[in-house]
């Protein structure tokens, strides 16, 4: 169980507002906006969209990923 944390009405806002968008709850919003964060931190050569995407295709289920073809395979 999570506990309650105090945050600016405009934050909240803006993460009702994404979390909508995104199908997370408000609070799974701004726990999404952390971890990007973090990992953004831990990694700050590499540009933000990099790490949400890295970080959305690791939870992506394994049977669902796409896999991977190099160019130079292709036809």
């Amino acid at each position: 169980m999570g506990m309650p944390v105090r945050i600016e009405s405009h934050l909240y806002e803006l993460a009702r507002g994404e979390a909508a968008v995104e199908k997370r709850t408000i609070a799974g919003q701004i726990e999404y906006w952390a971890m990007v964060g973090r990992a953004a931190l831990d990694n700050p050569d590499l540009p933000v969209t990099f790490v949400a995407e890295s970080l959305a295709s690791m939870a992506e289920p394994r049977e669902q990923a796409t896999p991977f073809i190099p160019r130079s395979r292709k036809q």
